[in-house]
């Protein structure tokens, strides 16, 4: 079965069970519409009680645990979901997931490197490139003026960049 990260456990939240997360997905809502996830490596089955929100977090309540000492041990854990249940994204959108070990190009076939993280800005994505060859990390702004094409099916960005920004 493969999984897909949806949330990072931040802290407990209270003496209840409940659990602080940092969401890493595209719309924080999207908890709502979960009945089950896993948590941690061991992926541990648990059900969904209750979801509230919090200054941009997502409190977890899971009928599983019922007080501070049995949630204790997820703190700094992923909170993750079946892949089969994973929501549509809009044409043009894709999961930090699928860009992340894609390979970046020029227009002019030269490779950059390969997408080691994506930073999520409040004005766009910013995919970190890491050349290995070389030892060079670059950004590349997640926006069409830069981002020519994305094919997710065979790990393939490619990028017009601007003088300066791969050099």
């Amino acid at each position: 079965m493969d999984y897909i990260k949806i949330g990072w456990i931040m802290n407990t939240h209270g003496i209840k069970g409940e659990l602080k997360v940092y969401p890493l997905t595209y719309d924080i809502n999207r908890f709502n519409d979960l009945k089950k996830v896993y948590i941690g490596n061991n992926k541990i089955e648990a059900e969904i009680e209750r979801v509230k929100y919090s200054k941009g977090l997502t409190i977890l309540k899971f009928k599983e645990f019922n007080n501070i000492n049995d949630v204790l041990k997820f703190k700094k854990d992923y909170i993750y979901i079946d892949e089969k249940d994973r929501v549509e994204l809009p044409d043009d959108h894709f999961f930090v997931f699928d860009i992340i070990d894609c390979t970046v190009y020029t227009i002019k076939g030269h490779k950059v490197g390969t997408v080691t993280d994506v930073l999520q800005m409040a004005s766009n994505d910013v995919y970190v490139v890491k050349d290995v060859e070389n030892g060079k990390e670059y950004l590349i702004p997640a926006v069409k003026e830069f981002v020519v094409d994305i094919d997710i099916k065979n790990k393939k960005i490619v990028i017009d960049p601007i003088e300066g920004m791969i050099e």
